[in-house]
């Protein structure tokens, strides 16, 4: 009496195999659904059998190489990370940045929700190099600000790629549908601009953008007695301070102010000059009011 032994799991793989690569050469991918049947093998259980033997280091090095050569995913997740990517990636070569709306797509792929999903706490748990692939495309992928805000920063950062400065931008110049014009000037405004986190303000300056004086919130008032031409400097100071936020007026520059209804026109950087080189011959009173508008040498 003879015997031969049959290897029933050696021959179940090797249909296995067999029917997988058939699908492979029709489809173009090894990405088989759970109930898909290749004739009569139920291949969508058996591709998911063997993804649980693979995780428990229960293969064999070579069959899952025979796998991996008919491009066999072990992870969908990670398959589908990629495929996701993709098209952010092709998102961020269009508009800049990966802060898209929710109602963003690319590529034919719902990339904005996506990636709104993604910045879930938590959602990256586990998955370190997938944010490291993100932060690779962009590194304010997920700001700690709206991503409104970085939308037009990213925006207003192509504009003055190649300028020297962002005053170009005005309200009304528009780019995807946002006024960035209008946007940057709410930005330097010093309310808003004081509002802002260190990082925002830093990226920012970094593209050539500061901020407008503070805006004073009653207007300087001038002298009572505004009669001599010392009074009417001192008003010009006081009004082109309240204006500009700052005492350095040019030499050249001349200030117009209104005295009993009445248009004065006063050489303020002249004023500036003669005040600080004869202040040795000026009253403490004079002085006083000089040192009041914050003259340091006056004080």
């Amino acid at each position: 009496m003879s015997f031969n032994v049959i290897d029933t799991e050696r021959q179940d793989w090797a249909r296995g195999w067999a029917a997988l690569k058939k699908f492979t050469e029709r489809e173009l991918h090894a990405r088989v659904p759970y109930g898909h049947r290749e004739g009569a093998t139920p291949l969508g259980q058996w591709v998911a059998e063997q993804r649980r033997a693979y995780g428990a280091g229960q293969m064999t090095g070579q069959r899952a190489r025979r796998l991996e050569q008919l491009g066999m995913v072990w992870s969908v997740a990670d398959e589908r990370f990629q495929e996701n990517l993709e098209a952010a990636r092709a998102y961020y070569e269009q508009f800049w940045s990966l802060c898209a709306p929710r109602s963003a797509t690319a590529l034919s792929r719902p990339v904005g929700q996506w990636l709104s999903n993604l910045r879930r706490p938590g959602a990256l748990d586990g998955h370190p190099d997938w944010e490291t692939a993100l932060k690779e495309i962009d590194e304010h992928w997920n700001p700690s600000w709206p991503a409104d805000w970085q939308r037009h920063y990213a925006a207003l950062r192509e504009l003055v790629r190649d300028e020297s400065h962002a005053d170009i931008v005005l309200p009304g110049v528009t780019v995807h549908g946002m006024d960035i014009g209008k946007w940057l000037a709410r930005q330097r405004q010093h309310t808003t601009w004081t509002s802002l986190m260190d990082r925002q303000r830093e990226l920012l300056e970094a593209i050539g953008v500061t901020p407008l004086p503070p805006e004073q919130k009653t207007p300087a008032k001038p002298p009572k007695a505004v009669s001599g031409a010392f009074e009417k400097g001192v008003a010009a100071l006081a009004q082109y301070k309240a204006r500009e936020g700052h005492l350095k007026a040019p030499r050249g520059h001349t200030e117009t102010i209104v005295v009993g209804g009445q248009e004065h026109t006063v050489k303020l950087g002249v004023f500036l000059s003669n005040t600080k080189s004869r202040r040795a011959k000026l009253t403490p009173e004079r002085l006083a009011a000089l040192a009041a508008l914050g003259l340091e040498w006056a004080a």
